[in-house]
């Protein structure tokens, strides 16, 4: 498989087996994690403690099952995913994929990479970086990825322009996300939370057929778009 391609006009270096992107500085970008990058090693915890049964009223189980679902034929194929956090896309991806992964946190990437090499992804690069600025080349990417966190992104409509750029055409975007409609709990969900109707809106605005996908898990929406 043809290793992941980056812009020409990106520099990037190469820590650990991390990726960091450089400012025009020559300095290395810099980037505010949720939970910053000394805490990266309760993430996990927290999502399948707190998150995952006080905020979406959802079960972590099912969540990955369904995951497992979707991606149980995908192989040799060119895959990025947003906000990797610490890897649990091991779970339910083959090895034999070439991925590439993003997030703005390096501690859970130290975490991710890890985990990947142990599961033996032989063609995986992890990037420090904002998931609206990517350094990716134009029409790379067979399928894009984003679990948990499209809520978090400031610039939406960015995002989605981002992944049109870096997905062939015909490309597939799968995404989980909670939707206001489907929270049943007073607990506060942090971030921009958009409707079902919303999302379909946005991404079929620019250029993707949207296709909700029927699971039901607690606050939680699973849809594709494919790039048109």
């Amino acid at each position: 498989m043809e290793r992941i391609k980056i812009k020409e006009s990106v520099r990037i270096i190469r820590k650990k087996g991390i990726c960091y992107l450089l400012g025009s500085n020559g300095k290395v970008k810099k980037y505010k994690p949720w939970l910053g990058d000394l805490f990266a090693f309760l993430y996990e915890r927290i999502m399948q403690k707190s998150v995952f049964p006080k905020k979406f009223n959802a079960s972590i189980d099912k969540h990955y099952n369904i995951l497992k679902k979707e991606f149980e034929n995908i192989h040799n194929t060119r895959i990025i995913e947003f906000a990797t956090g610490s890897g649990d896309a091991v779970k339910y991806l083959h090895n034999d994929n070439v991925y590439g992964g993003i997030d703005i946190s390096a501690g859970l990437l130290r975490i991710a990479k890890k985990r990947f090499d142990n599961f033996l992804f032989l063609d995986s690069e992890l990037f420090v970086a904002d998931v609206c600025d990517t350094p990716f080349e134009d029409n790379f990417f067979d399928i894009a990825f984003c679990n948990l966190s499209l809520n978090f992104f400031e610039d939406f409509d960015g995002f989605i322009s981002e992944i049109y750029r870096i997905l062939q055409p015909d490309g597939m975007f799968f995404c989980s996300v909670p939707v206001p409609e489907r929270k049943t709990t007073k607990a506060i969900i942090h971030g921009n939370l958009y409707t079902s109707e919303d999302l379909k809106e946005r991404f079929e605005r620019q250029g993707f057929r949207f296709e909700p996908l029927p699971y039901d898990n607690g606050a939680l929406f699973y849809f594709k778009s494919r790039r048109i």
